[in-house]
């Protein structure tokens, strides 16, 4: 089976469930797949960095958090301005989504230059750990954070507001879910094709001989580093509306292994990998974990198989072609 086609039927099932959900009145269904298409988001973001950049990040929870934290803000301060102001300026906050997603972008994309511009000062295990430092602080100052909830999270009760759709039906937030994926996948398409994206593969295998063809290597990994940021606060953003809740959960280093795993399973610098890894988490913790607390102990199982016998993830597996020998 070729890629193509692997990729192909990811789309149609994913576009099934919520469908199925809808025709026979299941709702848990359009709102599993909707999570599904936001992490996937998520890991897309990610894989922009890891897979294409070779940067190990285990900070993305971050700006996954941030875009979260920027739409929870905006609409507690349009629901309900007076008890939640404490800036030292004022705004009223907003619920439209075309303003949130914007703002959230560029929320995020200062955050991952600052920290991609540091980070990026060190390589190996030492970029991991400042990524994870740098997580570990927005975390407890969000826990510290007493204005918006702090360790118990920040409730808005309704999601943000798109212009002539009901954001509140399942289906109609499940399609906005939907292109966003899309449009996050087709640009990655985009950026790892273009000259960008062969200095970003030739920087991830030789940065001694891309500097010695003129390519500065340390501002090709950062501009990655932010494009990857954005398009995961981006996600941290829906993931926020979909619940209409975030916390501080959302910023820890759970979260960033999580991410990472849904790139590990579906398989690094796969296009749709991020796709079929998170659709698969989540397909494990409903199945799994309805039979037992410790479903994460398979989880780690599959993940040791996928690692050692399917280096391309799960996607690689599938879209493998048989050769004569």
């Amino acid at each position: 089976m070729k890629e193509f086609h692997v990729n192909l039927a990811c789309i149609l099932l994913l576009v099934l469930v919520p469908v199925y959900g809808t025709l026979f009145d299941e709702p848990y269904f359009i709102t599993l797949a909707t999570k599904v298409t936001i992490l996937a988001m998520t890991g897309i973001g990610l894989n922009l960095a890891l897979g294409y950049g070779g940067l190990v990040s285990l900070g993305h929870a971050a700006f996954f958090g941030i875009g979260g934290y920027v739409a929870g803000i905006l609409a507690s301060h349009a629901l309900n301005y007076e008890t939640m102001f404490s800036w030292p300026f004022e705004f009223e906050g907003t619920t439209q989504m075309l303003i949130i997603w914007p703002i959230a972008a560029i929320v995020c994309g200062l955050v991952a230059c600052i920290i991609g511009y540091l980070s990026l000062r060190t390589s190996g295990v030492y970029f991991i750990m400042i990524t994870l430092a740098f997580a570990q602080m927005i975390y407890y100052f969000a826990i510290s954070w007493p204005t918006y909830g702090g360790e118990d999270g920040l409730s808005v009760y309704l999601r943000g507001s798109f212009p002539g759709l009901n954001t509140m039906d399942g289906l109609n937030f499940f399609s906005i879910c939907f292109i966003w994926l899309m449009m996050a996948i087709y640009f990655s398409h985009l950026v790892t094709n273009s000259k960008f994206g062969l200095a970003l593969r030739a920087t991830k295998e030789n940065t001694v001989r891309v500097s010695s063809v003129g390519i500065n290597p340390q501002r090709i990994k950062l501009i990655a580093f932010i494009i990857s940021g954005v398009i995961t606060g981006l996600a941290g953003a829906l993931y926020t509306d979909l619940n209409r809740f975030v916390s501080p959960s959302v910023l820890s280093w759970h979260t960033s292994g999580e991410i990472m795993i849904f790139v590990i399973l579906g398989g690094v610098a796969r296009l749709y990998g991020p796709l079929v890894g998170a659709a698969l988490f989540i397909i494990l913790e409903q199945i799994l974990g309805g039979l037992t607390e410790n479903w994460q102990f398979w989880l780690g199982v599959l993940l040791l198989i996928v690692v050692l016998y399917a280096r391309g993830g799960i996607v690689g597996l599938l879209a493998r072609r048989r050769t004569d020998v």
